[in-house]
């Protein structure tokens, strides 16, 4: 159980999950860029992959290598993630107008995924009071209900917090879904120690 005065800390991490990620991405490319959480959900696992779908999507993982542990899946669309990709690239990304990837937009989007998933630990570090050593980022492209089945599979007695998220950049707003899957016991256990 948690106190109830405490549930504010879920939006503070949000936010500056959100804020930590822009910051990053404003250092890495230099554009102008926010992410705003527009909304938090709980929801059980066996549900988030009906949520989620089995559409094709870019997903990014991570995985908590220090409590609250667990997985962290940050997802978008492909076009989203290209237009990103050509807009920090400029005049160096080439010709973006296949269907697929070019190697210099697998880059960038790698990067950018990098620099959301440290963004978003940090600004959750913060909040907590700690520091969350963090796996290096997993890259996929396929269903995202296949991608939650690889990281937790059925654990039917969990919740999972679900953040749907905007990053706002100049020329190109991406909706990211960023899906977490902390112990939540663990996860409790931090916030008990933090006084509100």
């Amino acid at each position: 159980m948690i106190d109830i005065r405490k549930l504010g800390l879920f939006n503070r991490m949000a936010k500056e999950g959100g804020n930590q990620v822009a910051s990053h991405l404003n250092q890495m490319t230099g554009m102008d860029t926010e992410m705003e959480i527009t909304k938090i959900n709980f929801i059980d696992i066996p549900d988030i992959k009906t949520h989620i779908g089995h559409d094709e999507q870019i997903g990014i993982s991570i995985e908590l290598q220090e409590p609250p542990h667990g997985h962290i899946l940050f997802l978008f669309n492909a076009e989203d993630a290209k237009a990103l990709a050509s807009h920090m690239l400029g005049d160096m990304g080439g010709d973006s107008s296949g269907s697929g990837f070019t190697d210099m937009e697998r880059s960038a989007i790698q990067e950018i995924g990098n620099i959301m998933t440290s963004g978003f630990i940090d600004g959750w570090a913060n909040v907590l009071q700690t520091t969350i050593d963090m796996s290096t980022p997993t890259f996929t492209f396929g269903p995202g209900s296949g991608m939650v089945d690889n990281l937790v599979g059925d654990r039917n007695d969990e919740m999972a917090l679900m953040f749907d998220s905007r990053v706002h950049a100049p020329d190109a707003n991406v909706d990211v879904k960023v899906y977490t899957f902390p112990e939540l016991e663990e996860l409790v256990s931090l916030m008990q120690k933090i006084e509100v």
